[in-house]
């Protein structure tokens, strides 16, 4: 009977480990040449995002839908994979690799991530307001600041 048991809540647990892998989570190497030429690896937890080894608190504000992960990411190359949107606060006098920042001297307000297997891809926005995340309002956005990939 233990055995049964043990089985079952195995099979129950293990969809939910599988969940939380995909999650942004964790340490993250730069794949992209943006990434490893600005940010470097970053790390995020639960409440904080670490770039170049400087810490700033993170709040997770809402799950994007498919269409808003499509419109900034190419999400369809990667189906399976899910998008959050947080909110932050990056200094724009912040320095990061080689002397650069995230978003030139605005303050970065706002990350989405979309997390398909072991791939993390991230943009940064400035500005108080939320950013709209459709083709329109990305194509003539002045607040996006830049894309980066990062791999586990």
């Amino acid at each position: 009977m233990n055995r049964l048991a043990f089985g079952a809540a195995a099979f129950l647990i293990l969809p939910f480990s599988l969940l939380s892998a995909a999650q942004e989570k964790g340490n993250w190497r730069a794949d992209s040449s943006t990434a490893a030429s600005i940010t470097g690896d970053i790390t995020i937890s639960e409440a904080k995002i670490s770039i170049n080894f400087v810490s700033f608190p993170l709040a997770q504000i809402r799950r994007l839908q498919p269409a808003e992960t499509s419109a900034i990411f190419d999400a369809e190359s990667q189906p399976g994979g899910t998008g959050n949107l947080f909110r932050l606060n990056v200094p724009g006098a912040q320095r990061f690799l080689r002397h650069n920042t995230l978003c030139g001297s605005d303050d970065t307000e706002w990350m989405a991530t979309y997390v398909a297997g072991r791939n993390l891809h991230v943009a940064f926005f400035s500005g108080a307001d939320m950013p709209l995340f459709t083709p329109d309002a990305l194509g003539n956005s002045t607040s996006l600041c830049g894309t980066f990939s990062y791999v586990k």
